[in-house]
């Protein structure tokens, strides 16, 4: 089925070409971090994660949230979803694809890799995180494609496949769950020592990933002819509506927590989040857009005759996409190093080869769905 991403029109090999570009200027930069070190990036001794790790964090969210096509289609029967699941498990393989670059690509060298395989440490959150995301890759690629192929050939998936898809269920909370445990287990960390570390992974997850997925889909109604069905599309808004109300929750409660107990440890990050410390407010203007967008879009979702508007879903799937990569992408990762410890206050500012890596490797990752699903419209079209 591979030759079908080889065909297509001339927009589709303009976009392609386009996003093979963006990886190759990606790529040239990281053959540059490769003989300089992470010193052309932005980070420091006090800010020793940055864009790299936030996108990271990002994405594991996308990859889990494919359990929210595949939990209603195969335990509840909800059929209306059976046109997007794959999609849903093809979103999560490109995820993980990048989630596991971004990390290489922070830890400065790639046989560090490696060394998390060849001496392995039970102990170690990360280790136990790359086990669980090579797992949730390996299950996702062999159910998408196996039941991709026995559509193409009219004939119903072979038996072992339904055990498989279920265990991807759990196995897709654990990813998100194992990621937010990095965080929440640095007790030197007050701002990511917090029971609902993981709570907060998986809301915000679940309202990302099927934004997105939803914009893929209308993506694919305009140009292509495959249509999801109004029905799946709606279902879908009303879960990131739902998910997306939870996410503030668990913003609210950290906030509450925090202010009302006035500990030191706690109120000085959420200071730094949301108004700036001390003169040092970047975080805190990016998160004023997070906190606008996350507002506007569920205002938008949880009103019937805006959310049925495809315009205006798009538009309020795009905010919520925003806001969540903002909180996630940024604002999550940066203000755990600040203040640090000590007290000290560090400004972290993307550099230019940094932010030029990581556009390359959400291009690697564009052009992964688009060769994904080119392949499923055109197996969808014959069929």
């Amino acid at each position: 089925m591979l030759e079908k991403a080889l065909k297509g029109s001339r927009g589709y090999g303009i976009w392609v070409a386009f996003l093979l570009l963006l990886t190759g200027i990606g790529f040239f930069f990281y053959w540059k971090q490769l003989d300089y070190g992470l010193g052309i990036t932005g980070m420091s001794r006090d800010v020793s994660w940055g864009l790299y790790i936030a996108q990271f964090t990002f994405l594991v969210g996308f990859a889990a949230s494919a359990v929210m096509l595949v939990m209603p289609y195969y335990l509840h029967d909800f059929k209306e979803f059976g046109k997007i699941t794959i999609l849903g498990e093809f979103l999560a393989v490109s995820a993980v694809i990048m989630c596991v670059t971004f990390v290489t690509i922070d830890l400065g060298r790639p046989d560090r890799v490696a060394n998390l395989l060849l001496h392995p440490s039970p102990r170690s959150v990360l280790f136990w995180d790359i086990i669980v995301l090579s797992g949730y890759l390996l299950i996702n690629i062999v159910t998408g494609w196996t039941v991709l192929e026995s559509e193409k050939k009219g004939v119903p998936p072979p038996a072992w496949v339904k055990p498989i898809i279920y265990i991807s269920i759990p196995w897709a909370i654990s990813i998100h769950t194992v990621t937010a445990f990095i965080y929440a287990g640095l007790p030197g960390r007050g701002f990511w020592l917090t029971a609902i570390m993981a709570p907060r992974f998986l809301a915000s997850a679940f309202a990302s990933g099927p934004a997105l997925l939803i914009l893929f889909c209308l993506i694919l109604k305009r140009f292509t002819k495959f249509d999801a069905g109004e029905k799946a599309i709606q279902t879908l808004s009303k879960i990131v509506a739902y998910a997306l109300a939870v996410s503030i929750f668990f913003v609210l409660v950290e906030l509450f927590t925090a202010f009302y107990s006035q500990i030191p440890g706690h109120t000085s990050h959420l200071t730094y989040l949301f108004w700036g410390l001390e003169g040092h407010n970047m975080i805190a203007n990016w998160m004023r857009v997070s906190a606008l967008t996350a507002v506007a879009a569920f205002i938008l979702l949880i009103i019937p005759k805006a959310r049925t508007r495809e315009p205006i879903l798009a538009l309020a799937c795009g905010l919520t996409f925003l806001s969540l990569w903002i909180e996630k992408g940024l604002g999550l990762v940066i203000t755990g190093f600040i203040p640090s410890p000590l007290e000290a206050i560090t400004d972290y500012i993307p550099t230019g080869p940094e932010i030029a890596i990581s556009v390359g490797i959400w291009a690697l990752g564009l052009l992964l769905i688009t060769v994904f699903y080119k392949i499923f419209v055109a197996v969808r079209t014959e069929t």
